[in-house]
């Protein structure tokens, strides 16, 4: 698909996204004018919240694939940019971590997302947490902009990764870092598996296999990239044995190619 029409599909569904509750989304509630989201599950990699400093139920969509802070080393007074903001999850945890002398940017492609998010940041009365409208691949920040970027299960869903890696390089500090949770893929989804992760779970479909993604991350100049987190995704027998025997589903579970949740940590050189 053309990147440009791929963004945009994107941007109609979690537009529409940003419209529904939790609970609608955790049922197969997402609708948009291309169909319905019907069966999709958009929490099977979702992590769970409710125990950490500044959560804010309102904000938790379900659609993160880990919890980026808990690895990020943010410290009081940072700056903290969130890529993919959604209705601001993320973002009201890093301001618990940032307290008043930090501030903390919230970066999102979704005008109904970024209208969610603020109004959860006004009713916090959050006034030094704000959410831009905004292209990740092409972002509206000045260059050495941040202390620490994060990210949740967003990075996967861009067209261009590498022009995305060059940005994140641009607009962090020199010596400052990252740590996004993201989907990858470990070995080779056969085709017709690969068909049935896309319609179940909604981030698949632009996951790409974690030895390149680390490459690309390595390749816009990052460096010291650790993993921090890696759990392995599992789809429902009964998903893939709608497109395949059960004997090939039982060669599948022998090979090592699956799909994973990861939490990777890189910096800015110096």
């Amino acid at each position: 698909m053309d990147p440009e029409d791929l963004k945009k599909l994107v941007k109609e569904k979690y537009g529409q996204i940003a419209l529904q509750s939790k609970v609608q989304l955790e049922t197969g509630g997402c609708c948009t004018a291309s169909g319905c989201c019907s069966g999709v599950d958009y929490s099977i990699f979702s992590e769970n919240y409710d125990t950490l400093e500044g959560y804010n139920p309102d904000a938790d969509m379900g659609l993160g694939c880990g919890i980026p802070t808990e690895f990020a080393r943010i410290k009081e007074g940072d700056t903290v940019l969130d890529l993919g903001s959604g209705a601001g999850n993320d973002c009201f945890v890093a301001h618990a971590l940032v307290g008043h002398r930090g501030r903390v940017i919230g970066l999102d492609m979704t005008e109904s997302m970024i209208k969610k998010a603020r109004e959860n940041a006004a009713g916090l009365g959050y006034e030094n947490v704000e959410f831009l409208l905004g292209d990740i691949e092409n972002m509206p920040l000045a260059d050495n902009t941040a202390d620490v970027i994060v990210s949740n299960c967003v990075l996967n869903l861009v067209p261009d990764k590498e022009k995305t890696f060059s940005e994140i390089l641009r607009v962090l500090k020199p010596g400052a870092h990252l740590s996004v949770s993201d989907v990858v893929l470990k070995g080779q989804l056969p085709e017709k598996l690969q068909q049935a992760a896309e319609l179940y779970a909604g981030c698949i479909s632009g996951a790409v296999r974690l030895d390149e993604y680390l490459k690309l991350m390595e390749g816009a100049g990052l460096v010291n990239i650790k993993l921090q987190k890696v759990k392995a995704i599992t789809i429902p027998d009964e998903v893939f044995l709608q497109y395949i025997d059960k004997k090939e589903l039982a060669e599948f579970k022998k090979s090592e190619a699956g799909i994973h949740s990861i939490t990777v940590y890189a910096e800015k050189p110096g």
